[in-house]
């Protein structure tokens, strides 16, 4: 599906959140400041968006994104070369559940709406903290369910009947964002989440909601 839509998915990604996902990996990658990571590694990294942001924000040394759909890395790295940053950013095909680099690689990990579709989920984020070198950093952006009414009703609507109709007809492909909302669903979220993390070995792991809870940043280190 993904390599199907691959040449739509930024444009579907801001006209569905009107913009507001650009805000939340911004804020995500400033968590990443005050620790100036040079070496980054974008799990899912998709078309590349937060690894183009890293560099602006963050200004590491190198990042390496990773991600299972050809179609997205080539979209990907077409944006790369178009913003000059081909000696920065090394998109490449692999699987987040067996990360292909060593023990301790990476000053920080990112991942931005990628870890719900982990087919394995603890499997993935022991990966990520296995590469995560001691004392690195680990940023993981992702959906969440908000509780408070009328923000719950509202976007449940917005999830189950306008999502999945804006993506089929803006991508053409009758399975592009179907899936969102029970994903969302099943994927855990606030202390569940956070109680994985700790698991899989992260420490002074924290969860921060952003607008109303529709999306949730975990934050944790090495």
């Amino acid at each position: 599906m993904f390599d199907g839509i691959a040449g739509r998915y930024d444009f579907l990604n801001r006209f569905m959140s009107l913009g507001i996902d650009v805000w939340w990996r911004k804020k995500a990658l400033r968590m990443l400041r005050p620790h100036q990571p040079q070496t980054m590694l974008d799990v899912a990294t998709g078309t590349g968006d937060v690894a183009i942001m890293a560099v602006n924000i963050l200004q590491p040394r190198h990042i390496t994104g990773i991600d299972i759909s050809e179609g997205m890395l080539s979209f990907g790295r077409e944006k790369v070369a178009k913003a000059g940053l081909q000696d920065r950013i090394t998109l490449q095909l692999g699987d987040s559940e067996t990360i292909n680099f060593p023990d301790h690689t990476f000053d920080a990990i990112t991942a931005a709406f990628g870890v719900r579709n982990f087919e394995n989920l603890e499997k993935g984020l022991a990966e990520m903290c296995r590469v995560l070198k001691p004392g690195g950093h680990a940023v993981i952006l992702e959906f969440s369910n908000p509780t408070a009414t009328p923000v719950k009703q509202l976007y449940n609507f917005y999830f189950r009947y306008i999502t999945p109709s804006i993506g089929k007809w803006v991508s053409r492909n009758k399975d592009a964002y179907a899936y969102l909302p029970s994903s969302v669903k099943a994927m855990p979220q606030g202390k569940e989440m956070c109680d994985i993390l700790h698991k899989v070995g992260f420490q002074a792991v924290t969860c921060k909601t952003l607008t109303f809870g529709i999306c949730s940043v975990y934050f944790a280190s090495r």
